[in-house]
């Protein structure tokens, strides 16, 4: 039994298994771009990094200004959601995220890297929308027990897109010849800008393809008939009710944190990981493409973790893959060459089945409330703000190659979430 925390059943939408089917299809599409949107920030830290001669720290920042959107919008997207349903949350999100694709022209044009982080923020407010909606709408569409495992199928879309991107993003991201350091340093104030504007314009493109690609998409998806799920849905005030009540939602939230936090600043710094010489030695352009292995290996997890949810226990699942996860990431810390390389590496592999398990485990038994539980689990994805920038400033402070033991503490705390963290603790109604 995938998840046996689901006891009340949260009324899935009647009609045929084919219209849910459908209806799955239609929302994993959605899944799969914002996982390649979301992934094209491990290219854009190189090369905006390079741009404008940043340091690890201050290359953080367009994780952090990307992920921090998850912070701010994630409950007003819940809200948002007892408002208007979750169809017209989804629609939004697209069309928000496709605006803040096109914001990165003008952002390119002027070549300010301010610019390029209030462009992410955008375009991550859309995604946030996205995710609260469409996460808890995959895990009732159909029986609760098999909610991990169908989220995890949706899920592998999310990764195909992310194994797609860094491969792509590199070919025409970070394919032109960059001066070298020493020539730019020496260019005149007007010169360094001119520079600055040619090497951001390679963004231009494909930012302008996935914009009109989402306005599209958009459309589309408002003019599919999407079954309604009012078991899941809240409208108004429950007396006694609070998420906050509930262990598995709160434990689970700062699982999310810290499960994002750890997958994000890996796959940030996997570029200049594998590029320094005592790891591949190998040019960005060379390690961009290693890094679609890292998010390919999450793809792949999530198809044979999908199958695996369907026999074996949620929480059983979550701490193996989190612990040979921090086994891993400390074997990369000790090693060097191509042991710390593709050890590295295969931590996507373990990833795979991390987020949707969390999520459903956090969102057991919550019914009407499952809305606003997302709202806090989608709300905790902030990690992927706050501990790749920690991690940059320890990268700073003691070397890149030791700052990854952050997320291997990271992976300690799911594998206590997973084993007892998890465990839903019954409510107290009011007397």
């Amino acid at each position: 039994m995938a998840i046996t925390s689901f006891k009340t059943p949260l009324n899935p939408a009647a009609g045929p298994v084919s219209s849910n089917r459908a209806a799955l299809s239609v929302v994993t599409t959605l899944f799969f771009m914002w996982g390649f949107v979301t992934v094209l920030n491990d290219v854009l830290v190189p090369h905006l990094k390079a741009i404008f001669d940043l340091n690890y720290a201050r290359a953080s920042l367009i994780q952090f200004a990307f992920f921090t959107a998850y912070f701010i919008f994630s409950i007003p997207a819940a809200k948002l959601i007892d408002w208007i349903g979750y169809k017209k949350t989804m629609v939004v999100g697209v069309v928000i995220m496709g605006l803040g694709a096109l914001l990165f022209i003008p952002s390119a044009s002027a070549a300010s890297y301010p610019l390029f982080l209030a462009a992410l923020m955008v375009l991550a407010g859309g995604i946030t929308a996205l995710q609260v909606a469409a996460n808890p709408y995959v895990a009732v569409l159909g029986p609760p027990e098999t909610a991990s495992s169908r989220l995890n199928l949706a899920q592998a879309f999310n990764s195909l897109g992310t194994a797609i991107a860094p491969w792509l993003g590199g070919v025409i991201i970070l394919s032109g010849t960059r001066e070298n350091a020493a020539v730019v340093q020496q260019m005149s104030a007007a010169a360094h800008q001119a520079y600055r504007v040619h090497e951001a314009s390679s963004v231009k493109l494909p930012y302008l393809v996935i914009g009109l690609a989402l306005m599209a998409l958009a459309v589309a998806i408002s003019r599919f008939k999407l079954p309604p799920m009012p078991g899941a849905e809240r409208h108004g005030k429950i007396a006694g009710e609070s998420i906050w009540k509930h262990r598995q939602l709160v434990l689970g939230a700062i699982g999310i944190f810290v499960y994002v936090g750890a997958e994000v600043s890996i796959g940030s710094y996997l570029i200049n990981y594998f590029s320094q010489a005592n790891i591949g030695n190998i040019s960005e352009l060379s390690a961009a493409k290693y890094v679609s292995y890292y998010w390919g290996g999450a793809m792949i997890g999530r198809f044979i973790g999908s199958a695996i949810l369907q026999k074996v226990r949620t929480g059983t699942v979550l701490g193996i893959a989190a612990l040979v996860a921090c086994l891993l990431v400390c074997t990369s810390i000790l090693s060097l060459g191509h042991v710390a390389m593709w050890s590295i590496i295969l931590v996507g592999l373990f990833n795979s089945v991390m987020f949707p398990s969390i999520f459903t485990l956090g969102i057991a038994e919550l019914g009407p409330l499952t809305g606003d539980g997302s709202g806090l689990l989608i709300m905790a994805i902030v990690g992927g703000a706050l501990i790749p920038l920690a991690q940059g400033r320890l990268a700073d402070m003691i070397g890149l190659h030791h700052a990854f033991v952050l997320p291997a503490v990271c992976y300690l705390y799911i594998v206590f979430y997973a084993f007892r963290g998890s465990r839903p603790v019954p409510v107290r109604q009011p007397a």
